[in-house]
């Protein structure tokens, strides 16, 4: 069972990686998942929650970043060395078969943190916002999604990595929404 799920999630990858690619997705995919592509974006994010909540706005940003912290720590300093999955981009098995679009890095696989970090910030401003603004919805789970997928794309997760971190990421996305909302009563 294990085996026929894990040479479903390596041929998955391939199709992914190898299939899809093309000179369009070999530019766009690496930018989709450089943290520093985003920055104007985290940028709007803490002006508007600012200016348009004031007080409020810096428990929003506060919310935020503990939502960052606990989807960091928790698949990238507490799963990954428990599981210790070996990279696909560093994969004696798959030497043949990897294109090198970004580097690999050294650390292990499972549960990509990319994936867990943007799902959970999504979810939380999905919650945080949709009831003012119904588009966050498919705005936020798409800019995950994208992100994720990117790292499949790009070799350095596989796709059982990306989907269990964004189980995780909209575990801890709900949870501190649900959080906020209880703090929020106090400010």
């Amino acid at each position: 069972m294990i085996e026929s799920l894990h040479q479903f999630d390596v041929d998955l990858f391939l199709m992914i990686h190898r299939g899809l690619s093309n000179p369009f997705f070999d530019w766009l995919l690496p930018l989709m998942r450089n943290r520093y592509f985003w920055a104007p974006l985290y940028l709007f994010l803490i002006i508007f929650c600012v200016k348009q909540y004031q007080r409020k706005g810096w428990l929003m940003i506060g919310m935020l970043l503990l939502t960052f912290a606990i989807g960091d720590l928790t698949a990238s300093r507490l799963i990954k060395y428990s599981v210790g999955r070996i990279r696909p981009c560093n994969e004696i098995t798959l030497t043949n078969d990897i294109i090198h679009r970004v580097p690999c890095g050294s650390g292990y696989s499972f549960p990509s943190a990319h994936a867990t970090n943007h799902f959970a910030i999504g979810v939380f401003l999905i919650f945080l916002f949709y009831d003012r603004w119904k588009p966050i919805l498919p705005l936020a789970l798409g800019w995950a999604f994208v992100i994720s997928f990117s790292q499949i794309y790009v070799g350095v997760h596989y796709p059982i990595d990306v989907f269990c971190g964004a189980l995780l990421g909209t575990a801890i996305g709900m949870f501190t929404a649900k959080l906020f909302h209880k703090l929020e009563t106090k400010v």
